[in-house]
């Protein structure tokens, strides 16, 4: 999607429908891929994600503390809506969800472009072409998911800059950087406060890890 204009172009994307927000040399997911969209993939692929094969995610309790029957399908052990962030998902198995739909995990660079520097020629009132923020959603965190019980359903928060939902709170997200064993996270989650959410609160996490706090976005050339 190099050289397309600024601005968004709607996929099929299973259950849910998916938007791409066209940015500087690539385009990304507009929310967060959700329960619906990864059960599609899983379901036609034939995969089993690490959190189902070993009895469930994992919750920050005393520790990482695994919690059975806590899969992407029951996020805190109930069926989640098709329409919420998938979770308990490791980085290769975002990595696999995104090339299959033609994209790629995002680096740190193109994650933190859309999220904090506004692109749009046009943007909406509260937000200046060319200025950088301090948080996803502008010069304050508010209206960010930070409520410290749970995730909600995509596109139900304050909408952010570049036009995109939840790059801060809601769940922290999968990011192309490896350092060996270890992979970027960025923009917190709801169980963190807005500081999680600014650019220098990203997070290594181990590549094999799943948990209730993470999920992940693509990005396409």
């Amino acid at each position: 999607m190099r050289g397309f204009l600024f601005g968004i172009a709607l996929v099929a994307a299973g259950p849910v429908a998916a938007e791409r927000v066209a940015l500087d040399g690539f385009a990304m997911d507009r929310w967060e891929v959700t329960v619906g969209a990864f059960t599609a993939f899983a379901e036609r692929t034939g995969l089993v994600t690490e959190a189902e094969q070993n009895g469930g995610g994992f919750e920050w309790g005393a520790g990482w503390e695994r919690r059975p029957g806590w899969t992407y399908k029951t996020p805190q052990g109930e069926p989640g809506s098709k329409n919420e962030p998938a979770v308990h998902v490791t980085w290769g198995e975002a990595q696999a969800f995104c090339r299959d739909a033609g994209g790629r995990l995002p680096t740190r660079e193109e994650w933190a472009a859309a999220a904090y520097t506004e692109q749009r020629k046009a943007p909406p009132a509260g937000f200046e072409q060319g200025r950088s923020y301090p948080y996803p959603v502008g010069d304050e965190p508010d209206g960010m998911n930070t409520n410290r019980t749970h995730h909600v359903e995509v596109a139900t928060t304050k909408e952010g800059v570049n036009g995109l939902y939840d790059m801060g709170a809601n769940v922290w997200e999968w990011l192309a950087d490896r350092q060996g064993d270890d992979a970027l996270t960025a923009g917190g989650s709801w169980w963190y406060g807005p500081r999680a959410t600014r650019i220098d609160g990203m997070q290594w996490k181990p590549a094999s890890f799943y948990a209730v706090y993470v999920g992940f976005r693509c990005v396409y050339e």
